[in-house]
């Protein structure tokens, strides 16, 4: 394989962005977001977990799969490893999470990552909170 697989989300940072869940981030093609919603990055993500390429999928749904997910907004950059599970479907067409537990659900596209919402880089969140762009890249190496 010449290059891992991989998918590249567009998005947008929303005022309502906190980043503070303990153990998930997300990134969801709804175009709203509330307070309650404390583990979201983004909004109006162009693409969902359903529209990603068959054999990224199937990549992730290797067990001994590393999957780590780049997000990018207003100059900063910050990676998060996790791995992948044989169980996750990528059948959400609204979000994908990625989750430090190895609970799997449609909307699950990454497990045991090193760390959550709470643990992002504050300028990240920041430039999320004023608006920016974001880009959202899961390659699974």
């Amino acid at each position: 394989m010449d290059h891992p697989p991989s998918e590249t989300v567009s998005a947008s940072g929303h005022e309502h962005v906190q980043a503070t869940h303990e153990s998930t981030f997300e990134v969801t093609t709804d175009d709203y977001l509330t307070p309650a919603g404390d583990c979201i990055l983004a909004v109006e993500a162009a693409r969902a977990p359903a529209d990603f390429d068959d054999a990224t999928v199937a990549a992730c749904r290797d067990h001994g799969a590393t999957v780590v997910v780049t997000v990018e907004a207003g100059g900063h950059r910050e990676q998060v490893r996790g791995r992948g599970h044989p169980d996750l479907t990528f059948d959400s067409d609204r979000s994908a999470v990625c989750r430090t537990s190895d609970y799997v659900d449609d909307r699950t596209v990454m497990v045991g990552a090193e760390r959550a919402a709470a643990g992002l880089d504050r300028g990240l969140v920041a430039a999320l909170a004023n608006g920016a762009d974001c880009k959202f890249t899961l390659t699974v190496e």
